[in-house]
């Protein structure tokens, strides 16, 4: 195919733009070897389209072909430097596909959907703004054991396909649930029987202080600004997570997986 009739990422499209100016990637393409599998074997249903590499060795491009073919799913052959172009520049590995959006499910239907008893945790986000943490945090979420990731419809990172990158296909699989009002969901977690335990930076008890109950809802704050003052005032507890030297504080997803493991390390799964 000539490069005029290719995907809209192409040079001929892109050539529009100013000198300088930066390529915006859409959220809803995913690229690298891993993930585009993951998606065509798991959740083959979500992806709308394969763009492959002319360049892919044959046996790789083979096993493409026949996954997408099995589930009904165009492959377009691209050149390496439209790959380039569609995806930012980043390390594409030959491959991308656009996928369809994360599956957003209602907090109620979450919560109904859990075992009424034994070990649980639900991952509570007060509006992380970038995807990249939302997708770090959601892939460490399914490798501890939790039983979801809620966040905010609005005034935060919504889980699209840069989250689907970087969670390498979690957000797939993770019941992802959106609300209206973190505060009000901390009192429903309440209500459902979870402990909530908001994490932050130096206010609260030390989170090696004392084990995490066996059904717990860990709240995580936003970059910077950590959590709002009503939601922490709504939590069960604040904990801290004691460090040194002089950064001051850790990176929201980071924090967050710290305390995830935390719990899974009382309840987690092979415990």
């Amino acid at each position: 195919m000539d490069k005029k009739d290719s995907f809209e990422g192409s040079k001929k499209q892109g050539s529009g733009r100013r000198p300088g100016q930066e390529k915006r990637v859409s959220e809803d393409l995913n690229w690298g070897r891993q993930v585009v599998l993951q998606l065509l074997r798991e959740s083959p249903d979500r992806v709308q389209k394969v763009f492959l590499g002319k360049n892919v060795s044959e046996a790789f491009a083979r096993q493409i072909k026949t996954l997408a073919a099995g589930a009904g799913i165009a492959v377009q052959p691209v050149g390496a430097d439209i790959l380039s172009e569609m995806c930012g520049q980043a390390n594409h590995q030959g491959i991308a596909c656009r996928s369809g959006e994360v599956s957003i499910m209602e907090f109620e239907d979450l919560i109904k959907g859990l075992p009424s008893g034994g070990p649980a945790l639900i991952v509570l986000l007060d509006h992380i703004q970038d995807p990249h943490n939302l997708g770090a945090i959601v892939r460490s979420a399914e490798a501890c054991g939790a039983k979801g990731v809620v966040f905010p419809r609005r005034r935060g990172a919504l889980p699209g396909g840069a989250v689907v990158k970087v969670s390498a296909g979690a957000a797939l699989r993770l019941p992802m649930a959106g609300v209206t009002n973190i505060a009000r969901t901390v009192e429903q977690l309440q209500e459902a029987g979870f402990w909530t335990i908001g994490l932050e930076n130096k206010r609260g008890r030390s989170l090696w202080s004392e084990e995490m109950p066996e059904r717990t809802a860990l709240v995580v704050g936003a970059e910077g600004e950590g959590l709002s003052r009503l939601v922490s005032e709504k939590c069960d507890e604040l904990v801290q997570i004691p460090i040194t030297g002089s950064t001051g504080s850790l990176n929201a997803s980071v924090a967050c997986a710290v305390g995830m493991f935390e719990w899974a390390r009382k309840w987690g799964p092979g415990v």
